[in-house]
């Protein structure tokens, strides 16, 4: 493998570990009513 190759799998490695990290989040209401509560403030 090429440098190159590799760091590419290993950044869309990442990606898809980050996205799948999100969803996760999304199936918990209590998180995303805090997150919401929180970024609410903000303002």
């Amino acid at each position: 493998m090429t440098r190159k190759l590799l760091l590419q799998i290993t950044l869309y490695t990442l990606a898809l570990a980050t996205l799948l990290a999100v969803f996760g989040l999304y199936t918990r209401p209590e998180f995303m009513l805090r997150m919401a509560n929180q970024v609410w403030s903000c303002f």
